[in-house]
């Protein structure tokens, strides 16, 4: 703010502003009704709250000068020293700290890491479950998991969206939180103590069989589906958890209490308790599967160890709940720039063309999808190998137990390393980490399964196959590629959103977590559906696969490189938006020809532009 001084008069100059503070040379009171001020410029002493209060003077400057030989023209910070005290009025008070970090901080970033913990390690366990459901069930196999993504898992997803987006325009955030975890809590803790244990009952066995001679096995796959209905719900809602809990629900919330410069340093960081809660939910999965392989004969052991899962997935999903709640009771939200428009709440026609009408979200969207397809081209063609090298549903679970261990691990160690990299490098460089890392790694796993066959006298002189040696490459394939995704992709993304206006935020992570997450997995299985049907087998497929996974990885790139472009250009309009909210502000002072005594003359205005011959000047900022 600039103040404009003079020599004498309201305010008294110091000699030296450093150490002492200025006290005006009569009582503020008088100087203040000694004369009727105008409004100066549209500029007046209620331009901030801060100076409705205004006591004292000006203890800081940073310069003056003089016209006239009666002006000072100082530019002021926003602090002033009682006249009383001595004390400024406007100076910040020191925030609350303990080990280096704001108390309301830490209150934001435990709880926040507890939930990931807890969703996470639910997430790992209902992954590592599902597959072997699906897969090992009687009637059904691997040919299932295609169908399931594209004909089930996505059009209830597209369902979902729907229905969440009408509800975000009637529910409190609290309450849409709650309305959308509990059904999960509940259905599965339902299958592990009802489904399950009458599926025998509930399942159309004999309707299938009668089916399958009908139609022939071509149609598996798809009868499959409606043969083992409960486990098939199962799967869609162990896939779901994953976009909804985790991206709408957590992220959602974690970007609802926390700033940009928060998100930086602590998203990353996030992710160090949820890959802890991989190692353990690996670890869980692993006790499970020797328990079921261990049990006599004649015990069903899947009904077992689905009471055990399941009663944890429950457990935790209280716990979950219960931080959310202390969270939204003792953090306060941080404040936002009032600048940002407010979008109308929309329908959901209205709320996907606007959606679809932002380069912005269509990137972000871009970025997901191609994620999806990515992933879902060498992790099925990985399972299709896992399942012929492990047809044990015993030996699968216990292998994808350890799987999931060794996946915590190594992204706990890139968790380490990704704030260095977002410090160092920034969100652009981060976000390009994930494709070019599956990139490398999916090539050196399709090029072992297309050329390992002369590479298998090597293999076995170390106890190897070539299936064994392709099973394990693309073990390894998955892991840097998740640990990847889950310590720079998934902070990047979300922090993508969070300079967006609140409509913009809400509903495009709606349609783009919760539509375009199995959109990218179902067209990938689509696009493996069309490679089998053309070429007659996946294996047939593979080069063809391996050429798609390359234009695809690169479009995933371009649309990185666009984002950040237009990330940067918010982040930067963000940034001048709360700096010249910080800005000093303008304070009118008396401008006064010099008096004999420093006081203000009778008649005179608050008006330093209305001067006159004998020595009034206009003031200038400095």
């Amino acid at each position: 703010m600039v103040a404009v001084l003079p020599t004498k008069g309201l305010l008294s100059l110091a000699p030296n502003p450093k150490t002492r503070a200025l006290l005006p040379s009569q009582g503020l009171k008088h100087r203040i009704f000694s004369v009727k001020p105008r409004a100066l410029g549209g500029i007046s002493l209620q331009s901030s709250n801060e100076f409705q209060k205004f006591q004292g003077v000006v203890s800081k400057t940073h310069g003056f000068g003089t016209k006239d030989g009666n002006l000072f023209i100082c530019k002021a910070e926003a602090a002033a020293s009682s006249p009383a005290e001595g004390q400024p009025l406007f100076e910040e008070t020191e925030k609350a700290k303990f080990l280096g970090l704001e108390v309301t901080t830490i209150k934001k970033i435990i709880p926040l890491g507890l939930m990931f913990f807890c969703i996470l390690f639910n997430y790992t366990i209902l992954r590592d479950t599902k597959d072997v459901l699906v897969v090992t069930a009687k009637g059904s196999s691997a040919e299932i998991i295609p169908f399931l993504k594209t004909w089930v898992n996505l059009p209830l997803a597209i369902g979902f969206m729907l229905l969440y987006t009408k509800l975000a325009n009637v529910l409190s955030k609290q309450a849409l939180f709650y309305t959308v975890i509990v059904p999960f809590i509940a259905f599965f803790g339902a299958f592990g103590f009802v489904l399950y244990p009458l599926s025998n009952a509930i399942h159309p066995q004999a309707l299938a069989d009668k089916l399958l001679n009908d139609l022939g096995p071509r149609f598996l796959g798809p009868l499959a589906i409606f043969r083992i209905w409960s486990f098939c719900l199962f799967y869609v809602m162990a896939e779901l958890w994953g976009s909804v809990v985790i991206s709408v629900l957590f992220w959602g919330f974690a970007n609802q209490i926390t700033t940009v410069d928060e998100a930086k340093r602590f998203y990353p960081l996030f992710g160090l308790g949820a890959n802890v809660a991989l190692i353990f939910s690996g670890r869980t999965v692993k006790y499970f599967s020797n328990l079921r392989k261990n049990l006599g004969p004649g015990v069903d052991g899947w009904a077992i160890s689905l009471k055990g899962m399941m009663s944890i997935v429950v457990l935790m999903g209280l716990a979950i709940c219960f931080l959310y709640w202390w969270v939204n009771r003792s953090v306060p939200l941080p404040t936002r720039s009032k600048k940002k428009k407010e979008k109308p709440k929309m329908g959901t026609m209205e709320s996907l063309k606007f959606l679809v009408s932002s380069r912005y979200i269509r990137d972000l969207a871009t970025l997901v999808v191609a994620y999806g397809i990515s992933i879902n081209l060498v992790e099925v063609t990985w399972k299709s190998k896992l399942k012929a090298q492990f047809p044990s549903p015993n030996e699968y679970s216990s292998f994808m137990g350890d799987f999931s261990t060794a996946t915590g691990i190594a992204t706990f160690i890139m968790m380490l390393l990704s704030q260095f990299i977002f410090d160092k490098y920034g969100w652009g460089v981060a976000a390009k980490i994930t494709p070019t890392v599956l990139l490398l790694t999916g090539v050196g796993f399709f090029s072992l399964i297309l050329f390992g066959d002369p590479l298998a006298p090597g293999l076995a002189k170390i106890g190897m196959t070539p299936l064994l040696a392709a099973v394990y490459v693309g073990a390894m394939q998955n892991i840097f590629s998740k640990s990847a995704k889950y310590s720079l992709f998934d902070p990047c993304k979300e922090m993508a959103y969070i300079p967006l206006d609140e409509d913009t935020k809400v509903k495009g992570k709606a349609a783009i977590d919760v539509v375009c997450n199995p959109l990218g997995k179902s067209g990938g299985a689509l696009i493996q559906q069309f490679m089998i049907l053309t070429f007659g087998s996946l294996a047939n497929s593979t080069p063809y696969l391996g050429g798609i996974l390359l234009v695809i990885v690169l479009a995933w790139l371009g649309a990185a490189r666009s984002l950040d472009t237009q990330f940067t250009a918010l982040r930067r309009e963000e940034e001048l938006e709360k700096e010249m909210e910080r800005a000093a502000v303008k304070i009118p002072v008396v401008a006064q020809e010099e008096g004999g005594n420093g006081s203000l003359a009778a008649g005179s205005a608050l008006n330093p532009t209305a001067g006159d011959s004998t020595g009034s000047s206009t003031p200038r900022n400095v």
